[in-house]
């Protein structure tokens, strides 16, 4: 992609000025010259090409003037995470965090002249990660060559939304919001019927996951799900959760988006509730995988877009608390963005670290982001990559999935019909389709809950080489698809 006259002219001045290197190694006390910040169009172009070129796009690969401009462009609000090293984010591990973190406010007012109250948004309680605003492009500079420095990121530098400007088409999943209200008859091709009177989805069926169920339901195990929270008026979701054959659990739901509840506004952490956990009784309605289970819903965001600081703040905050949650033994999130985000990185680690076990939706997209192989954080070592598959495949994709080397597993949820997975609507008492990564994830963190359940004293690595042991391309994964479908019976045996 061509940059335009004034960015060759940016990139010249630096070349013949000091390459990277010497500008980030620089004295603290020199200050750089503040140039008109790039264009959103500019920044994108930067992303993006980095994407085509290497697979990916960090910020920390960025000149500080990108990085500024970015800043400038995301309401100069800044992520900061530090450390004595790049593993050095558990405050609580962290004996001199504190010193650090004023070694770094003190340098923040030094270049930007304020005091501190005034540009400090927040300082996490677990963490080694804070937010704070600035204005300067030597600002940036000064904190970028610091030791003690793991990241500086723009905090709510919104990609998604200048791209969109910038393309006539729209993309679903990691370029959309991925929301929904829709109600739609299932058709009876798409379904069996289970006793007491639960229709069970054909992709269940694909994997054996009803002939599992004698062995293994979910019981005693929770799932934390990261999403856009869960319906008000879906009471299969709520007070007839603990209800038929799914008797003896629970249902919790917290909002840590935007102080304004947990009640989903979008309707992807429905879906994914439901099918994950979905009740199995008398109602007619699609049951989940681990319909016995217990859930955990975090409202973490507005959309499956993780690009806003709200949204990157309210996703950090959920993998925290569910990581401290000792109850909680998966989590499961079919969100995430085409780049890196260090604070949501930061909380993988963390819940990682507690011995969760997380699973993170490969991506799905249709049109400007169909270049993106496997998304943030779904390409973490720390996460199980899910995308989806097509019926009687595994090494198909669905039309609107993605594919890479970091995939680790596959779900069936795409038909020859078109049709995706049956699960319960927004609305109480109706039905409804999704497809995508989504919900390929959600279904095999609630395979993971069934293995778990059948083996309580097993730790996640024992889970997790079950699951593989039970895959289709075990021993030798495939190179875009993982160790591909989970035969769920064999992993339950």
């Amino acid at each position: 992609m061509k940059k335009n006259v004034f960015y060759l002219l940016v990139l010249f001045f630096f070349i013949i000025s000091c390459n990277r290197e010497g500008i980030q190694n620089e004295a603290p006390g020199i200050e750089t010259l503040q140039k008109d910040p790039l264009t959103a169009k500019q920044i994108n172009a930067e992303i993006n090409q980095s994407i085509k070129n290497k697979g990916s796009f960090n910020w920390s690969q960025s000149s500080n003037h990108v990085l500024w401009s970015a800043i400038f462009r995301g309401n100069k609000m800044v992520s900061i995470g530090f450390g004595s090293s790049k593993d050095d984010f558990d405050r609580s591990k962290s004996p001199n965090n504190n010193e650090m973190e004023k070694e770094i406010l003190t340098v923040i007012k030094k270049y930007e002249g304020k005091d501190e109250r005034t540009f400090v948004l927040l300082s996490d309680q677990y963490l080694n990660q804070m937010d704070v605003v600035i204005e300067k492009e030597e600002t940036i500079a000064a904190l970028r060559q610091m030791k003690i420095i793991r990241y500086v990121e723009p905090g709510d530098y919104h990609y998604f939304e200048y791209e969109s400007a910038y393309n006539t088409a729209k993309s679903s999943g990691s370029g959309s919001s991925g929301c929904g209200f829709s109600s739609t008859t299932l058709n009876a091709a798409d379904y069996t019927n289970t006793t007491p009177s639960a229709k069970v989805a054909w992709a269940f069926t694909k994997h054996n996951i009803p002939d599992a169920w004698n062995y293994s339901t979910g019981a005693g195990v929770t799932i934390g799900l990261i999403d856009t929270g869960v319906s008000p008026e879906q009471t299969l979701l709520g007070n007839n959760f603990n209800t038929g054959a799914s008797s003896g659990r629970t249902i919790s739901k917290f909002g840590v988006y935007n102080s304004d509840g947990s009640a989903d506004q979008c309707g992807h952490g429905t879906k994914m509730a439901s099918v994950m956990t979905a009740p199995r009784n008398n109602s007619g309605l699609p049951v989940g995988v681990a319909y016995n289970a217990n859930l955990i819903a975090y409202r973490a965001a507005e959309n499956v877009v993780l690009e806003t600081s709200s949204e990157q703040t309210g996703v950090k905050t959920a993998f925290t608390e569910l990581a401290n949650n000792t109850n909680v033994k998966i989590i499961s999130m079919s969100m995430g963005h085409i780049f890196s985000v260090g604070k949501i990185e930061d909380g993988v680690k963390y819940a990682y670290s507690k011995g969760k076990l997380i699973f993170c939706a490969g991506g799905t997209s249709t049109s400007f982001t169909n270049f993106v192989g496997v998304i943030f954080p779904a390409w973490m070592p720390e996460t199980q990559a899910i995308t989806g598959v097509k019926e009687n495949t595994s090494n198909q994709k669905c039309d609107v999935c993605h594919s890479g080397s970091q995939i680790d597993f596959t779900f069936q949820m795409e038909r020859a019909s078109g049709s995706n997975v049956p699960v319960l609507s927004y609305y109480n008492g109706q039905t409804d389709y999704v497809g995508g990564s989504s919900v390929a994830t959600a279904a095999t963190a609630g395979i993971a809950a069934l293995v778990w359940a059948k083996n309580p004293s097993w730790t996640r690595d024992q889970v997790l080489n079950k699951m593989r042991q039970s895959a289709t391309y075990y021993p030798n994964p495939n190179s875009s698809y993982g160790y591909g479908n989970i035969n769920v019976l064999q992993a339950v045996q």
